[in-house]
Order: structure tokens, then C-alpha cells, then sequence
């Protein structure tokens, strides 16, 4: 029995690796090969080798869209951590039959295509969406907002979608908090706020910086985000990879963005293990 059961871990294991080998690290290696390619009309690609691809990413024009990006994806990232960051803690508190339906809910719009979801955000944010008509309703306007276009309807729609990955990675870390570590602080005389300050937050940071790589990252390649609720005004790094490679037909340029946002991905997630591990370290000398 021991035996086919390692025999089937083995094959198990090796159907996993080739499929992360043929499906993730090839196509990945190739987009970094063609990234020091130069461009050809005919053939999209050809020798010889250039570095060109990547200093262009410092002209002005790249460079502000690059900015005006990160910008973006971290104004949605805080909106995340600031709405998700209380409703974690409260799922945290509730009894367990309450807290599965809120779970539920928080999963529940990946069931829908992110794409339409985004389509029934433009005709909410609308002039003559639900947005406008209650504001006009209730009295609060007195003529419609004109949200469409803007960086606020692109920062709304990327919360809107991402939202869920702040709350679920937060929810994990909460949970996990030991009560009676703020008991003995209550006891020794803390308020609420030193409790949050020095031992729930520092507790939780872990969730906090995986819920913000996980809305960040993302973010920034969400390209059609910006094109229906930004339109032509507003622009992510991934409206510019688009771009390069189905209209301007530059594919190693393309890929030069490409292979420089995955390199930022994986710095990111490099100061996660660091930051996690000497979180660690520090609870442990404490």
C-alpha cells in the first residue's frame, strides 16, 4: 500500500512540474529572450541583441505612465487595506455560522467574470448611473458627477474587483491572533489603541503586506480596467503591454515591460519573506 501510494506522489509530483516547466518557466524564458531582440516589421522579432528595450523604459513618456500607474495601484491597494482591514477583524468576532455566509459572500463574486463585472461598474459609475440618480435622489447633488474617464473610476473599479484578496489573506492573520495576549495587555493597564498599536498590528503585518502584494501587483496589469472605465485618458502598465504587442506590433518591447514587471513582482515578494521573517524573529525574542 506504501508503495503505491509513494508511487503515486512521485507521478503526481512530476505532472506538476512539468506543467509549471512547459506552461510557466518556458513561455516566461522566452518572453526574456525576445525582451533583448530588436524589432522586426515582418517577422515581429530578430537579432541582434539590443539593451534598448529597457532603456526605453526610462524615457519620459514610459516613465510617467510606469508612475501614474504605481500611483493608481496604490491608491486602490490603501482603499483595500482601510475597507478591508475592519471587516476582517469584525468577521473575525462573529459566531461561526455568520462568519462562513460572510466568507461566502467575499468569494462570491468569482463566480462572475471580472470582465462583466467591470461593464456593470461603467453603468453604475454612469451619468445616468445608480450612483447619480440616488445622490440626486436623496438630494446630496444637484447635478450628476461625472466619474467615467477618471483615475477615481479606474482606483473604484480595481477596488472592486481586488477587494476579496485583501479581506481573505487579513481574515487568515486575525484569526490567528491570541486573545489572551490582549487580555494581559487590557490587564496591564492598555487601551485599545496601544493594543492595536503594539500587539494586533505587529501581529497581523504579515497578512497586511501579502493582502497588499495581492492587490498591488495585480493592479497594475488590470489593462482593461482603464480602457472601459478610463477610457483613452488613463492608462496602466498593462494598457502599454497591450498595446506594444496587438496594435504597435513591438513585440520585444513588450516583453521588455513585461519581464520589468515581473522582476518587480518577485522584489516584492522578496521584502515579504524578509519582512515576514523578521517579524518572526521578533515575536520570538519577545
Amino acid at each position: 500500500m506504501k508503495i503505491v501510494s509513494n508511487k503515486f506522489q512521485n507521478i503526481t509530483v512530476t505532472i506538476i512540474f512539468a506543467w509549471l516547466i512547459f506552461f510557466v518557466l518556458a513561455p516566461n524564458l522566452l518572453v526574456l529572450a525576445v525582451s533583448f531582440l530588436t524589432r522586426d516589421s515582418s517577422d515581429f522579432y530578430s537579432l541582434p541583441l539590443t539593451i534598448s528595450n529597457y532603456s526605453r523604459l526610462f524615457e519620459p513618456l514610459y516613465a510617467q505612465v510606469v508612475w501614474n500607474s504605481l500611483f493608481m495601484s496604490a491608491m486602490a491597494t490603501l482603499v483595500c487595506l482601510v475597507i478591508g482591514y475592519p471587516f476582517a477583524f469584525m468577521m473575525t468576532k462573529i459566531k461561526p455560522k455568520f462568519r462562513a455566509i460572510l466568507l461566502f459572500l467575499v468569494v462570491l463574486p468569482f463566480w462572475t467574470n471580472s470582465l462583466i463585472r467591470i461593464y456593470g461598474m461603467k453603468i453604475f459609475l454612469g451619468v445616468k448611473g445608480i450612483f447619480n440618480r440616488v445622490l440626486l435622489g436623496i438630494g446630496i447633488i444637484d447635478e450628476p458627477i461625472r466619474t467615467l474617464n477618471t483615475e477615481v473610476a479606474v482606483i473604484i473599479g480595481l477596488v472592486y474587483l481586488l477587494l476579496p484578496f485583501m479581506i481573505l489573506p487579513l481574515y487568515a492573520a486575525i484569526e490567528k491572533l491570541d486573545n489572551r495576549l490582549l487580555e494581559a495587555a487590557k490587564d496591564l493597564g492598555a487601551n485599545g489603541f496601544q493594543r492595536f498599536i503594539k500587539i494586533i498590528l505587529p501581529m497581523t503585518m504579515p497578512g497586511i503586506i501579502a493582502g497588499c502584494l495581492l492587490v498591488l501587483l495585480p493592479a497594475m496589469g488590470m489593462f482593461y480596467v482603464a480602457d472601459l472605465l478610463g477610457g483613452a485618458k488613463v492608462l496602466l502598465v498593462g494598457n502599454i503591454i497591450k498595446s506594444e504587442f496587438l496594435a504597435s506590433r513591438n513585440w520585444p518591447f513588450g516583453s521588455a515591460i513585461s519581464i520589468s514587471l515581473t522582476v518587480l513582482m518577485a522584489l516584492l515578494i522578496f521584502i515579504y519573506y524578509k519582512a515576514s521573517k523578521l517579524m518572526n524573529k521578533k515575536m520570538e525574542l519577545e
